[in-house]
Parts: structure tokens; sequence; C-alpha cells
């Protein structure tokens, strides 16, 4: 199992999560409010308001994943940070391996 994570604008948020879940290359994205990014981008110090989407789903959907989100998402350049976990309950990895079967 994977865990992911990515930053978005609020606005997007909730597109990005059902697409993600629609498209089965996630089985959950949590949508976490709250965020101030502090960051540089072409020069210049940037701050933005922004929620992170926490997403799960299994290893060998990781491409299509971030195929994925590079579509959906309003950024030229989204944020995807992929964790491996070294603990995950079994009966919860076998839900997010069916769901993104």
């Amino acid at each position: 199992m994977r865990l992911l994570l990515s930053t978005c604008p609020a606005v997007h948020a909730e597109r990005i999560a059902r697409a993600l879940v629609d498209e089965r290359v996630a089985a959950c994205v949590n949508v976490v409010p709250g965020l101030v990014s502090i960051y540089r981008w072409k020069g210049e110090v940037m701050r933005d308001d922004e929620v992170l989407l926490v997403m799960k789903t299994r290893d060998d959907k990781l491409s299509a994943l971030r195929e994925a989100l590079r579509r959906v998402h309003p950024y030229d350049v989204p944020e995807l940070v992929a964790l491996s976990p070294t603990e995950v309950d079994e009966l919860y990895a076998r839900w997010v391996d069916d769901e993104t079967a």
C-alpha cells in the first residue's frame, strides 16, 4: 500500500478527490483544511492557503494515480510525495486493494 500527499487550493480539492476515487486510482482521499504553504516558484517566495490531500492506493496504481493527478490538478507542477507505510491494518489494506481493483 502507498500513502500519497499533495496540496491544492481548497476550491479544487473535492473535485480532485472525487476524480481519483471515481477512476479507482485511490481508495480514499482525505481533504485536510487549514494549510499555509510557503515555497519558492519562478524565483519568488510565494504564500498560499491550501488543503492537504492524503491519498491511499496500491503500489501498482502509483503511476496511474500520478497521471490522473497531473490531469485534474490546477498546478503546473502538482506535489506528489509517496510514502510506504511500514505497518497497515490487514483489513484496511484489503479494503484499499478491493477499492482500487
